[in-house]
């Protein structure tokens, strides 16, 4: 990648204070800078950096003052961070722009690879499975029979998706993550042990993303769904049969048990745990640690194991730390 500050200015629809043909090939914090490389600044903590920055353009808010010379070349617009995040995104589609499939790559004949597509070495495509246009298939992916991936998905290294599973458009799924692995069914009573076959799959729907090393089972009839816009943190276990609503946010380390339906609009922080048989209603909002046993409300914020609504937790945790002089208050009202 190499721009000039003239070219980053007009893709941001900016203005160049400094030498227009200052040149950039890589992206940098402020504070390290260094020859060629372009960086932002948002955060008015990081001002002092821009006075004495190596970096060869920064991008900056057209409406900051400065108060001494640069030796930087600045590229002015109407918002740094939101011009920035453009860029990394630029930049992080050339450097993953990969093309063609490599002769080490196994795919079945039956198999279908549209216009586009890139498949690495040592990735494993099956029978029937069909890749719609500019999918990618980083190399070490297991791509089972009977598997759809829609338009400009990407499995990357070691992606492995079971059979008959459905990804839709514009998903990303990153290393190590699972798809479609059997549910934790086994009989009880007579025949305790018995494995329950889960014959389902797994649905994501368009605009899916899940991090590394996450485990999405397989419905034991019917399917497991993501629904449009989810996005999901590395580590995260999602059991047979659990809808996750539209947009709905998930932080690293949770864990949801079967049959649970979670709305739209969520969020959840780190290390939630949801019990199995659940409704979590629209725009539910869960605190990091908790562990959520009951249905909950629209709208309402959760905390605590097991989790109860935030406000009266939080009124509940100041009777608590101070629970040692309540108990001994009593002991001293008892012995009167």
């Amino acid at each position: 990648m190499q721009f000039t500050a003239k070219q980053i200015a007009d893709l941001l629809q900016g203005s160049v204070e400094g030498d227009a043909d200052a040149t950039v090939t890589k992206l940098s914090k402020i504070e390290e800078g260094g020859t060629g490389s372009l960086s932002f600044l948002a955060n008015p903590a990081y001002a002092q950096y821009v006075y004495n920055t190596t970096a060869s353009v920064v991008i900056i808010g057209k409406d900051f003052e400065l108060s001494g010379p640069v030796r930087t070349t600045l590229v002015r617009v109407a918002d740094a961070q939101g011009a920035f995040a453009k860029v990394l995104g630029m930049y992080n589609t050339i450097k993953l722009d990969k093309r063609g499939v490599s002769p080490q790559a196994a795919i079945a004949e039956s198999a279908t690879i549209d216009e586009g597509c890139y498949v690495g070495a040592l990735a494993f495509i099956g029978d029937n499975v069909i890749l719609g246009k500019n999918v990618k298939i980083y190399p070490h992916c297991y791509v089972g029979d009977n598997v759809t991936i829609g338009d400009a998905t990407t499995l990357f290294a070691g992606v492995k998706v079971y059979s008959d599973c459905v990804i839709g458009k514009n998903c990303i799924i990153h290393s190590g993550t699972v798809l479609g692995s059997d549910g934790f069914r086994f009989a009880v009573g007579p025949d305790a042990g018995q494995k329950i076959p889960q014959i389902g799959n797994v649905v994501l729907e368009d605009d899916v993303e899940i991090g590394a090393n996450c485990a999405i089972d397989r419905a034991t009839l019917g399917s497991t769904i993501l629904r449009k816009g989810v996005k999901f943190d590395n580590l995260i276990h999602i059991a047979h049969n659990v809808e996750v609503g539209e947009n709905t946010y998930y932080a690293a380390g949770g864990v949801v048990a079967g049959s649970t339906k979670i709305g739209k609009n969520c969020m959840f922080s780190g290390q939630v745990g949801i019990i199995g048989h659940l409704k979590i209603a629209d725009g539910t909002i869960i605190a990091a640690q908790s562990g959520i046993s009951k249905n909950t409300k629209a709208g309402e914020s959760y905390m605590g194991s097991p989790a109860w609504e935030a406000s009266k937790y939080r009124k509940s945790y100041i009777h608590f730390r101070n629970l040692e002089k309540i108990v001994e208050r009593i002991d001293k009202l008892e012995e009167k």
